[in-house]
């Protein structure tokens, strides 16, 4: 009778019920568990844990898998519940404001067109409504969030949305419904207004810059849930404009001393203000991004988080001119990136590295105890919450680590790791010369690519003598690459013969051949293998305790890009020569979402630089420690590995492409290839055979990793520009795109 219980027990156990593949993998995010963890433990393969998890198509697990992986799925369910959702409200208005963060599966195309005009005040009461919004759709009563009785009110148009998302305003948390920012504003009347995402308005009866703080956080219902089970909410953003800086006492403008302190006084009167409403100011003081806050009581988080582009918060290398666009305008701007991305935190390169700690938080609740209580444990995956010192090598000029070094001292490869991105030129063979253009094509988001996938060290280096070479161990290697020749590689299985002088070297950012031993980051060190290359390292900083760390953010900065590039006409289905097409004057379709666009890659390429952040003043000298090596995500190695796999992605693309074609760049900058053509497109050289490209090679595509148009000059401009400046080896990639050159190129 047991060995038929035995087959009941089991036969239920192969149906074991699973929720679907969406909430698994919400659930093993939340414990921050990665797809190979939860592969190893289950004893499968990780691309088995990721077809669970597939939304488009999902694999169903069988056997004692589906058993363990249920059970798994069971005791995650029990630490991290779903939210409960809400009944729709009743009221019409309840889906005009988004708040929620988009997933991949439900990401929407935004409207094209500009955002809603600014508010006009409504007839009746003091509610404010866009003048598209239906006239007969009566004002929306103001809900009260922490007090028992709203002061402000609000009405929620019929508008365009700022951006997609998951549920509605309230049907994920209440606490958020109205979005995740505010820009505030004054109107012709002297009536205060936060407009806020989907063409919210609502009027703010705040009088001092302290009550403005106590109304957001007791009134307003702005903010953001969390990216990870384990983080913490983003708090709530409001942007102050001109007008309503000088209804607050605060200046329109800093004067250059406060400009380069970065802050207001001490002595100011709005500081002295909220310091008598026993407000706080974290370390940056009352300036551009500045965060007001009060110490947090129990789960409660009492900060609120200031913007203020008048002091030049919004770089117009990134944000463009977003700083001068109307409230509304910029309310959906920094709504949309709020929602793809997340709630700005600074500038793009801040908000870029925030992103990567709340997707993986240092901490997380442990198991219970014995008396049942849970206490603040390490993540899993994550960086935690303590600096580690880099390797030597890794270090940057300065560095406390170094401080012994003479004054003077330059470190050459074999002391300093030095892995950069391309800066590459050469003159032009008489063969390109006879050819009429120099075209450009840009790999998109190249460094978000080389992120993608990329095993990076999580904890300390361990220093290694003669060590046998890992691939998939990260770290860096002191090893002589200097017999590695590019007349004769590997190129798949094969071997292969090429121009060796027309290509630049893989293992120096200047694209010279290495001589002798020198650091190389672990994708550097595996490239030369890959060509077909013996490779024996001397020593190694290397670390043992490592994981996909990036990959979340890869994810979500991927989904944000292409969710924003398909609002403005550019998907990642097209054709090649439709894709071409739809890039021609994206930009001007929606100017609004162009400067999202923008932004998206800046939060790339500036959080990915924040990992080596160096000292900028505060009467920093060399050899002595700066603010930022205090940080648990100061880690040049990670920037240094990042770097090192897009710059070989790119060097394996070119070579497969000549190995291909027999066409060869002549200039090579970061992400952006110039090769010579007959032609003034990139289909004019690029080898596409019934619409498929080269395996391997360049492809046209909005994706991370795919090429662009970038631009295209004659070649006779490119040698008069030469000619004039007396540089036969001036990196034209630099100038490819509108073909301005303003001054000798001297490689910054």
């Amino acid at each position: 009778m047991s060995e038929l219980f035995e087959a009941v027990d089991a036969l239920v156990a192969s149906r074991a019920p699973l929720p679907p593949a969406q909430e698994r993998k919400r659930l093993r995010q939340a414990h921050g568990l990665t797809l190979e963890e939860v592969a190893a433990a289950l004893k499968v393969r990780r691309a088995t844990v990721s077809g669970w998890e597939s939304v488009k198509k999902t694999v169903e697990p069988r056997g004692p898998e589906r058993e363990a992986y249920a059970r798994l799925l069971n005791k995650l369910a029990e630490l991290y519940p779903a939210p409960p959702v809400p009944e729709e409200s009743a009221a019409p208005t309840a889906a005009a404001t988004f708040t929620a963060a988009p997933g991949p599966a439900e990401a929407q195309p935004l409207p094209p067109g500009p955002a809603p005009a600014t508010a006009a005040t409504t007839a009746t009461g003091n509610a404010r409504i866009s003048p598209d919004s239906p006239a007969s759709v009566p004002a929306a009563a103001s809900r009260p969030a922490r007090t028992a009785r709203s002061t402000s009110t609000s009405r929620r148009p019929g508008a365009r949305k700022a951006a997609p998302a998951r549920t509605p305003a309230g049907g994920a948390d209440p606490r958020f419904e109205n979005g995740p920012l505010a820009v505030v504003d004054v109107d012709a009347g002297g009536q205060v207004l936060a407009y806020c995402t989907g063409g919210l308005v609502l009027d703010v009866p705040a009088k001092s810059l302290p009550a403005l703080v106590e109304w957001t956080l007791q009134e307003a219902r702005l903010g953001q849930p969390r990216l990870s089970g384990p983080g913490k909410d983003a708090d709530p953003l409001l942007v102050l404009t001109e007008a309503v800086l000088q209804r607050y006492g605060l200046p329109v403008a800093l004067t250059e001393e406060e400009r380069l302190a970065g802050r207001l006084p001490e002595g100011h009167k709005a500081v002295r203000q909220l310091a008598r409403a026993d407000w706080k100011l974290t370390k940056r003081g009352l300036g551009p991004w500045a965060r007001i806050y009060r110490p947090a009581q129990g789960s409660e988080r009492n900060c609120v988080q200031l913007c203020i582009p008048s002091w030049h918060a919004l770089d117009s290398r990134h944000w463009g001119n977003a700083a001068q666009l109307p409230p509304a305008d910029l309310a959906r701007v920094l709504g949309v990136y709020a929602s793809r991305v997340m709630t700005p935190r600074g500038s793009t390169a801040v908000t870029g590295l925030e992103l990567m700690t709340a997707l993986h938080p240092p901490t997380r609740a442990s198991e219970p105890d014995a008396t049942g209580k849970r206490h603040s444990a390490h993540n899993p995956g994550s960086l935690g919450r303590d600096p580690v010192d880099c390797a030597p090598c890794e270090a940057p000029d300065g560095h406390p680590l170094l401080a012994d070094l003479p004054r003077f001292h330059v470190r050459g490869p074999g002391e300093k790791l030095f892995e950069e991105a391309y800066d590459w030129a050469r003159p032009m063979t008489d063969a390109e010369c006879t050819l009429r253009h120099l075209v450009g094509i840009d790999v998109n988001m190249a460094f978000a690519a080389g992120a993608n996938g990329l095993n990076v060290g999580l904890g300390a280096p361990t220093h290694v003598t003669n060590p046998v070479f890992d691939p998939k161990l990260p770290g860096s290697w002191l090893v002589d690459l200097s017999h590695v020749g590019l007349s004769r590689v590997k190129v798949g299985k094969e071997w292969v013969q090429l121009e060796g002088d027309l290509l630049p070297s893989p293992f120096t950012p200047k694209g010279e051949r290495p001589e002798g031993p020198a650091w190389y980051a672990t994708p550097t060190v595996a490239y030369a293998v890959e060509l077909g290359y013996e490779v024996r390292p001397l020593e190694a900083y290397v670390r043992y305790d490592n994981g996909r760390y990036l990959d979340g953010w890869y994810q979500r900065l991927r989904d944000a890009y292409l969710a924003t590039m398909a609002d403005l006409g550019v998907h990642a289905d097209m054709e090649p020569a439709d894709f071409l097409a739809a890039m021609d004057g994206y930009q001007e379709r929606d100017p609004q979402l162009a400067i999202v666009a923008s932004a998206i890659k800046a939060t790339v390429k500036g959080g990915l630089g924040k990992l080596r952040e160096r000292p900028r003043g505060e009467g920093w000298r060399p050899g002595q420690p700066w603010r930022a090596l205090a940080r648990p995500t100061w880690r040049p190695d990670i920037r240094a590995a990042v770097i090192s796999r897009t710059r070989i992605n790119l060097h394996r693309k070119i070579v497969k492409h000549a190995a291909f074609t027999g066409q060869y760049p002549v200039a090579v900058l970061s992400d952006c290839v110039v090769y010579a053509s007959d032609g003034e497109s990139p289909l004019d050289f690029l080898p596409y055979r019934q619409g498929k490209p080269l395996p391997g090679g360049f492809k046209l595509g909005v994706n991370p990793g795919l090429v662009k148009h970038e631009g295209t000059q004659s070649v006779l401009w490119g040698e008069e520009v030469r000619e004039r400046f007396d540089a036969p080896g001036l990196n034209l990639a630099r100038y490819i795109k509108d073909g301005t050159v303003t001054d000798v190129d001297n490689g910054e």
